[in-house]
């Protein structure tokens, strides 16, 4: 006898499905007998593919219509990367979990040709791709040499580009790559003193109906305490920003142990578009205190110049 049911909601994806068919599997072994399915829902930024992330915008590109049958009831559960969650949650929605995330750094993906395998050893004026302003902006930061390609698409669609150009490599995040079992592709894991990852990169984030007790009781088990606090400061500090995805911004939360007593670290950087100007900043606070030490950063890089280059971005845009 079946003790419970939730309706599962997916981008269609490889990766997508790969993390919904985890949250599936994770759901069945913490509540035996749970009747759990999978609904694949197309979003836009699953069908608009002809153009940059920064022209079409990026609030809800890949989450709305998840959220729209969330809220319909259509599913009990939206499975999303983290980083593709915007910070305010539509009304009457809420993350009822996040979950243990992986390594949070991005990669580069040489060409198969390409017997360079680290990102700053390529060669001067080297093609590289990536759809992300602020991978863009880390990379010229570093190597403004570099020729930086726009890409877009599923991980499978920007491998088989990757293989047909004659780019040096393409950047993507550590965790897609090792879910899908590429590991081999990988030329070097860039250390985060290079490139600062994404806001929430790495984690799985299940969205539900806010006052949902059913829902919330048998998603629970899949949170994981030390993630949450992390990208709860992160979060925390995009939202002070009023960053997007596709505003040139990295961050790094994580707790250590220092001694008996858990501390939160955090770093953080805003870059203008090319890369000339950097913001760069890092805090401390406890767990639980996440929020105000992500506010608190943010704050802090505003007054450092981050003002300025976001007011420059936005007017462009």
């Amino acid at each position: 006898m079946k003790t419970s049911r939730l309706r599962i909601g997916s981008r269609g994806s490889d990766l997508a499905l790969w993390q919904a068919r985890w949250v599936e599997s994770e759901i069945r072994r913490v509540t035996p007998g749970c009747d759990v399915t999978i609904d694949v829902i197309r979003t836009k930024g699953d069908r608009v593919l002809d153009s940059p992330l920064s022209k079409i915008g990026d609030r809800g590109l890949f989450t709305r219509e998840i959220e729209e049958a969330l809220l319909g009831e259509r599913i009990d559960c939206a499975v999303h990367s983290l980083k593709d969650l915007p910070t305010d949650l539509p009304p009457g929605l809420c993350l009822g979990a996040t979950c243990r995330r992986e390594n949070v750094s991005d990669v580069f993906i040489p060409h198969p040709d390409n017997p360079h395998r680290r990102l700053l050893d390529q060669k001067q004026g080297a093609e590289v791709a990536t759809g992300s302003l602020r991978r863009r902006s880390q990379i010229l930061a570093r190597r403004p040499d570099m020729r930086i390609i726009d890409i877009r698409g599923n991980l499978n669609t920007r491998m088989n580009k990757l293989r047909e150009s004659d780019w040096a490599g393409m950047i993507l995040a550590y965790a897609g790559v090792s879910r899908l079992g590429w590991e081999e592709s990988i030329g070097e894991i860039i250390p985060v003193d290079v490139i600062l990852p994404a806001v929430g990169q790495g984690a799985i984030a299940l969205e539900i109906r806010s006052g949902d007790t059913r829902a919330a009781s048998i998603v629970r088990a899949l949170d994981d305490p030390s993630t949450a606090s992390a990208v709860e400061a992160e979060r925390a500090l995009l939202r002070t920003l009023e960053g997007g995805c596709q505003v040139p911004l990295g961050a790094f939360a994580r707790i250590e142990k220092q001694g008996e007593e858990e501390v939160l670290l955090i770093d953080a950087m805003v870059a203008s578009l090319d890369g000339r100007l950097v913001v760069r900043g890092r805090t401390h606070g406890v767990p639980s205190g996440a929020r105000e030490a992500g506010v608190a950063l943010a704050q802090t890089l505003l007054a450092g110049g981050a003002d300025r280059i976001l007011r420059e971005i936005r007017e462009l845009g």
